[in-house]
């Protein structure tokens, strides 16, 4: 599988996993909130409806122990192994769902911020899909990040699935 991966704004390309101009491209990032199954069965049903393809994000966050390098470069890579195996989960999971393997990348940083440099990175995502939080806590910090003070640096349209929603349901609405 090929990964596309920014670690502190340090271009270490591994492998590009650009994503073809000749497909609608449904974004989804890949966290550890219940709410992500929605998003991502979302995409996967909207992308085959209209012959798309779907790539997978998911932004690890910097290692803490930045001044005992060894320690450091450690913890990122195994995050960065962590997000790896979470990955191949979820492509495997969309390959059963659209026939074709998702664009993966991984990222260390900011979510939004990962999440926007990415949109700059590569002209051909066509739509973010994230699920809303399904709690009392709201909506989720990248949605209420990218429905707030940062909605005007999407340069693509953002489709919200309720995270609460049924497969059934979101079938449906696809």
């Amino acid at each position: 599988m090929l990964f596309s991966s920014t670690l502190r704004r340090t271009e270490e390309t591994h492998a590009s996993s650009r994503v073809s101009p000749d497909h609608r491209t449904f974004l989804v990032v890949v966290d550890d909130s219940k709410e992500l199954k929605a998003a991502l069965r979302y995409a996967c049903r909207r992308a085959v409806a209209t012959g798309g393809h779907v790539a997978l994000l998911h932004v690890t966050h910097p290692a803490e122990f930045e001044h005992w390098m060894f320690v450091g470069k450690r913890m990122r890579d195994e995050a960065r192994e962590s997000a790896e195996e979470v990955l191949q989960r979820k492509a495997s999971l969309v390959g059963r769902l659209t026939g074709r393997m998702p664009a993966l990348f991984v990222r260390e940083g900011d979510p939004t911020d990962e999440l926007l440099d990415l949109l700059d990175e590569e002209p051909n995502i066509s739509v973010i899909v994230l699920a809303t939080g399904a709690g009392p806590e709201g909506p989720g910090p990248l949605v209420t990040a990218l429905t707030g003070k940062h909605a005007q640096r999407l340069r693509v349209p953002l489709t919200l699935v309720p995270g609460h929603l049924s497969d059934a349901a979101i079938d449906l609405l696809a």
